[in-house]
């Protein structure tokens, strides 16, 4: 009897076991279970602001902060906000390049709509039989130039959007200024001889520069030409250098009209012209291609004006 009973009390006691086992593997996978749909439901939430565009509140909020233990929950999180961020990072750069180009597509139509207007008119008048042999070459020499003032613009703006890019790479070198300001000078020599406008160089020491002379050379020339376009004829375009600590500063002074201050930044802007310009001949490239080109070489380009005076200064990295 006594035997029987404490056989009943073993069985008794494993069951127990068994129940508690049970008892505790059910908790255990109703916890595991709320644990994982808690887990699940936070990245659910990130998927859906950031799909509402609230990407910064998914990837900042304060259940996903840096006070999170270091779970292997907590690194999928963490890998999914790395995931979030540089898909919203993607979409952003996709927009900007989106805008970028129906930018310059609105750019190129108003900068190409006159002169093609011009040729098809050309062409048209070119038609008739009946036309003096003197005005149909002055009609050929006026489409010329148009055709020619397309393939200048295809050409500045190519160039712009490889240096934009960085399609276009040019190596800078410390080397001496004085033939790349010399250079530039005699590039636009010839258009400010048929002004009578007096090109001068205050002479200097040569020292050596960080630059490239080819492309140092060409933003000088852009600044060179624009001001012989716009300084009024028997003029004086004046060229200085100035040694600094940092860097070497090359003013180009000339008397054309001057430049309102509220426009200062913007003529380094693509296509822009100047109010008191924009109804004479030029696309706005030059200056925005001069700026590039300076920034490239880890230098920058200012402008200041007043009544009868301009000031360009170009400064380049000693």
């Amino acid at each position: 009897m006594n035997l029987l009973s404490g056989e009943n009390i073993e069985l008794q006691a494993v069951i127990l076991i068994l129940a508690v086992c049970l008892t505790l593997c059910l908790i255990a996978l109703i916890v595991g279970t709320a644990y994982f749909l808690w887990q699940w439901k936070k990245m659910d939430r990130i998927l859906e602001d950031f799909q509402r565009s609230d990407a910064e509140a998914a990837l900042q909020g304060g259940i996903y902060g840096s006070d999170m233990a270091e779970t292997r929950e907590s690194r999928v999180i963490s890998q999914l906000r790395r995931i979030l961020s540089s898909m919203g990072y993607k979409e952003q750069q996709a927009q900007e390049e989106k805008n970028r180009t129906m930018e310059l597509v609105s750019d190129l139509s108003h900068q190409f709509k006159t002169p093609l207007a011009n040729i098809v008119m050309d062409m048209e008048l070119l038609q008739d039989a009946g036309l003096e042999e003197s005005r149909r070459q002055e009609f050929l020499s006026h489409a010329k130039s148009q055709a020619d003032k397309l393939q200048w613009l295809m050409a500045d703006l190519l160039k712009a959007s490889r240096l934009e890019n960085g399609i276009i790479h040019f190596e800078a070198q410390n080397i001496g200024i004085k033939k790349t300001i010399a250079k530039a000078v005699s590039s636009v020599y010839a258009q400010a001889a048929a002004r009578d406008i007096e090109l001068t160089v205050e002479e200097f020491q040569d020292c050596t520069i960080y630059h490239n002379p080819k492309w140092t050379a060409e933003a000088m020339s852009n600044i060179l030409e624009n001001a012989v376009k716009y300084a009024p004829e028997h003029s004086r375009i004046r060229i200085t250098l100035i040694r600094l600590d940092l860097y070497t500063k090359i003013t180009i002074t000339d008397e054309g009209i001057g430049i309102p201050e509220s426009e200062y930044n913007l003529i380094f802007k693509r296509f822009y012209r100047g109010k008191a310009v924009e109804q004479q001949e030029g696309s706005g490239l030059g200056l925005y291609l001069a700026q590039l080109i300076l920034q490239r070489e880890k230098g920058y380009i200012t402008v200041s004006s007043r009544a009868g005076q301009q000031l360009f200064t170009l400064s380049v990295k000693c």
